[in-house]
């Protein structure tokens, strides 16, 4: 019985469970932003500077690496405030009757040195529909403060008529890139 517990004991140890991280935006080291081709002439950049979220790794698992965000849409900051009232309207974001968009995946295909293929199903403007996003690891390990962080950023290219957006401004303004970069602080 003796044997059969330390045994039990080992085993339990030695079953890595992931690590979770909370994204840091409290100390900025997180991002949510876009680009979109403005009727084809130049690229408008864009951000949303109020989101939340956390993740999961396990170094021994990483095909169950998972994330989830929320992103509050009424904070999009496109560095024009007259455009950004506009980006909320039913136009484009339609913040009034959907002031979130959220992300939760649902797969994680790993590549070499930690990148790899993450799809997971994307809400914006009331629609969900599944996205796929190029992963690319940018670091992890030891922060001067005493804790452990892991950092990525994801791409993915976003077809807006998907999401109900109404307004077009021409086929070069049909999809946006976007980009979140995220450092998450170990729990």
């Amino acid at each position: 019985m003796k044997y059969l517990l330390i045994g039990l004991m080992l085993t339990s140890a030695s079953i890595s469970s992931a690590d979770k991280y909370t994204i840091d935006t409290k100390g900025a080291h997180a991002f949510v932003q876009f680009k979109i081709k403005h009727l084809g002439y130049s690229w408008l950049y864009g951000r949303f500077d109020t989101f939340s979220g956390e993740f999961e790794f396990d170094e021994n698992n990483p095909e169950k690496a998972n994330i989830e965000m929320t992103v509050d849409t009424t904070s999009v900051n496109s560095n024009h405030t007259a455009r950004d009232k506009h980006l909320r309207n039913e136009d484009f974001l339609n913040v009034a009757a959907h002031p979130t968009a959220t992300f939760k995946s649902k797969s994680f295909t790993p590549s070499e040195n930690g990148h790899g293929t993450m799809i997971g199903d994307l809400t914006l403007n009331g629609v969900t529909k599944e996205e796929t996003f190029k992963v690319e690891f940018i670091g992890g390990g030891k922060d001067p403060w005493g804790g452990n962080r892991r950092g990525y950023e994801a791409t993915s290219t976003i077809t807006l008529a998907d999401y109900k957006i109404k307004k077009s401004l021409g086929p070069a303004s049909e999809t946006l890139l976007l980009t979140v970069s995220v450092e998450g602080i170990k729990q």
